[in-house]
């Protein structure tokens, strides 16, 4: 099978890509011609850690002009190319900022994209460009929400989206962070519409932060590209165009650029790992 090609079933299964951004670990599925059913039972297969491949999310890749979602189809005149994201519970989601490096890294490797491309999300065309092992995206905005929701009782929260739903919390002490248990799910009153993602962070320095994350329909998870940029632009409060900021995380560090205009940037590793042969058999057991 080609790069092109892969994705696709076949006698002997499905090419997977497994990689990760800062740790934030994804399986990419090459299916440019749309070919493949990826429903939600598939996902979670795949992203199960014991009895799949393990991952927190599947980027299945393909060209944008065959989306069935109309608004993402709509995009096809500015990208080729359309990450279709799952988190591993199987559900849809809007963009995810890891995950756009690591398939914009799967693209330049494939002879698909050159310096610079422009990949279609649910939340809007991303520009993406390379400098070594880093990948910096152009995120968009970030969008105050009119919610001011309190986080298991005691923290009170500060909700955007950028594009996904976030609610970020600032700590007072390192231990504080350490300490948290993200085993479960933080309490959001009230929760966002479509849920959330939560974020808690510690300041450690000038326009440095240390994060931890819960992300919906995954858990914690060793990092999170929009919550990374969520964080930095709370924590910048009103100091837009000022320098960048560094957001640690359990899987590493990113850097955060916020414009004068309102646009942020995220920059950092993104890491394919290897590819993976998924067995025709346990494929077809869990369509």
């Amino acid at each position: 099978m080609t790069s092109q090609s892969r994705g696709a079933a076949s006698p002997i299964g499905l090419s997977v890509i497994k990689g990760h951004g800062t740790e934030n670990d994804f399986l990419v599925i090459p299916d440019l011609d749309g070919e493949l059913s990826l429903s939600a039972d598939l996902v979670r297969a795949l992203c199960d850690r014991h009895a799949g491949i393990g991952a927190d999310g599947v980027l299945r890749v393909m060209r944008t002009k065959l989306a069935t979602e109309p608004d993402v189809r709509s995009q096809a005149d500015e990208a080729e190319f359309f990450m279709d994201y799952r988190n591993a519970d199987g559900s849809i989601v809007e963009m995810c900022g890891n995950g756009v490096r690591v398939v914009g890294q799967y693209l330049r490797r494939a002879g698909l994209a050159g310096d610079r491309v422009r990949l279609a999300t649910r939340g809007g065309v991303k520009g993406i460009s390379y400098d070594g092992s880093d990948v910096t995206v152009a995120m968009g905005m970030a969008t105050a929400r009119p919610e001011t929701p309190t986080v298991d009782g005691r923290h009170v929260g500060v909700a955007l989206d950028l594009p996904n739903p976030h609610v970020v919390v600032e700590l007072a002490s390192e231990q504080e962070l350490a300490e948290l248990d993200l085993t479960v799910p933080p309490v959001v009153e009230p929760p966002l519409p479509h849920g959330q993602n939560v974020e808690f962070f510690v300041r450690r320095g000038p326009n440095q932060v240390g994060m931890r994350v819960h992300e919906r329909g995954v858990g914690e998870t060793r990092s999170c590209g929009t919550g990374i940029c969520a964080v930095a632009v709370v924590a910048a409060g009103d100091q837009a165009g000022q320098a960048p900021w560094r957001v640690d995380v359990l899987g590493g560090s990113c850097t955060v650029g916020w414009a004068e205009d309102g646009s942020v940037t995220l920059s950092g590793p993104a890491v394919l790992v290897g590819e993976v042969a998924v067995g025709a058999d346990w494929l077809q057991q869990h369509r």
